[in-house]
């Protein structure tokens, strides 16, 4: 496929030079963390939405959508519904906040140990993310190059920490808004009327499927609730997913924008699903469906169009892999290393630039040992939503919540997340079923048990939640 092969080289080629000229805009920590907090509506909602539909929600998507038919469209769902939420609800106060990590809005809520605890989750978290999003790439290069596993990961994860190093979220931001007009030309626009119109159009697919496929419950309740669980409320709270919203001009931007981006979401959720059902309908017996997006591509698409619609998975692979990679190595630089050395860096800049250059490096190192780490991102997932959620969003909407609250309910939502782990498998729903409603009954018990938070404090965050000059 020399064609597919040359369209390939320059979408990467392409993703270089934009990270090469965003980097002389990235001068401040402010500027490479967050890129400057000036981004306007569609710039912003571009970027959120490359985000958070990485692989999972593209190769993957279209999986579930041959296994299960339209109701295989409820992963990409649940996140869309997440970033919604996180819009409608927490984005204006979020955005006036005027941080740079989860961990820092809870030190300025709560104080205390609450703070470095969360950053070490956090961390693992988005190192896992970005690890997972790197090995995707090896099944992208690998069907169009024929490279191996380990050079396909060196190559795709070189791409993105070289990026990410140079600009930072600038980067970051620029490339991501190339990666959603490929991504949507390429799913949307090529991939999608040319998979159903193969497949005989929808009267084709009602012929040749099942009639369940067209159920939007067949995938089953249990696994709708596990996405909810892991995905709704990750997005409510993922560094990677606030890092965005702190990028945001103003609280407006962060609400109107993110909107848009969560409706973008939930179309691109059921694209992916009907494009996998014209798998099923044309190709009903694929030895893996793990195979499903591969095959459709080289199998349907045209010389030139399946370059354009690989590098449409690329980058949603690519976007999620940087957004976790500067997420990783700002929760680093921000919150774990000042701690540890008692002092904070003289050049921020540079010293957010080697932790992104190290910590790339270390994932690229950890993808190209690990097979499968399902298991290890469903552990920072669990960890995240289990330990995390209920003190930062308690800290949002209740003034009553007190800090010796908030640690009692990571250490509890947390040990409960582990312990249910080990005993019921890491992919059952028991860990989170148990460690949320824990989590939440610790937090409100023992911040009413406890004096509450000081005044003078309570004034500070709040002002900060109006957005009230300092």
């Amino acid at each position: 496929m020399p064609i597919d092969s040359l369209v390939m080289v320059a979408y990467l080629l392409a993703m270089v030079g934009v990270g090469w000229w965003a980097a002389r805009r990235a001068g401040t920590k402010s500027e490479f963390l967050v890129a400057g907090r000036r981004l306007g509506g569609p710039m912003y909602s571009g970027t959120m939405s490359a985000v958070v539909l990485g692989g999972a929600s593209t190769v993957g998507g279209v999986r579930l959508g041959y296994l299960y038919g339209i109701s295989g469209a409820w992963l990409v769902l649940t996140i869309g519904l997440g970033v919604l939420g996180l819009s409608l609800l927490f984005a204006r106060r979020i955005t006036r906040l005027r941080v740079y990590t989860v961990s820092e809005m809870l030190h300025l809520r709560y104080g205390g140990g609450a703070a470095t605890i969360s950053g070490v989750v956090m961390w693992i978290y988005a190192l896992m993310l970005m690890v997972t999003s790197t090995i995707a790439c090896s099944t992208i290069f690998g069907v169009l190059f024929g490279m191996g596993r380990v050079s396909s990961v060196v190559l795709g994860g070189g791409i993105v920490v070289l990026y990410s190093v140079l600009g930072g979220m600038w980067s970051i931001t620029l490339t991501d808004m190339v990666q959603f007009v490929v991504k949507t030309v390429g799913i949307l626009f090529v991939l999608l009327p040319i998979a159903v119109a193969k497949a005989g159009g929808f009267d084709g697919l009602a012929s040749a499927l099942p009639a369940d496929y067209f159920s939007l419950w067949h995938i089953g309740a249990e696994t709708i609730l596990t996405y909810v669980l892991v995905y709704f409320f990750g997005l409510l709270i993922g560094q990677d997913i606030w890092q965005r919203v702190f990028t945001a001009r103003d609280d407006k931007v962060a609400r109107v924008g993110g909107t848009f981006s969560g409706l973008y979401c939930l179309i691109y959720a059921f694209a992916g699903a009907v494009v996998g059902m014209a798998t099923k309908a044309l190709f009903p017996n694929l030895a893996s469906p793990d195979d499903a997006f591969a095959t459709i591509v080289t199998e349907a698409l045209p010389t030139g169009m399946r370059g354009l619609v690989l590098a449409a998975a690329l980058a949603a692979v690519m976007s999620t892999a940087s957004g976790a990679l500067i997420a990783c190595a700002t929760v680093a630089s921000n919150d774990i290393w000042p701690r540890l050395r008692r002092s904070q860096s003289q050049d921020e800049v540079r010293t957010a630039r080697i932790f992104t250059l190290v910590l790339g490096i270390a994932g690229i190192a950890i993808a190209s040992m690990l097979q499968d780490v399902v298991g290890a991102l469903t552990v920072a997932y669990n960890l995240l939503v289990g330990g995390l959620l209920v003190p930062i969003l308690g800290g949002l909407i209740w003034r009553r919540g007190t800090r010796q609250g908030a640690l009692a309910s990571i250490v509890v939502g947390g040990i409960t997340v582990v312990v249910l782990m080990f005993t019921h498998g890491m992919l059952a729903n028991e860990p989170i079923l148990w460690g949320l409603p824990l989590s939440l009954v610790t937090y409100v018990a023992v911040s009413l048990a406890s004096p509450p938070t000081d005044a003078e404090k309570l004034a500070q965050w709040q002002a900060r939640l109006t957005g009230e000059p300092r």
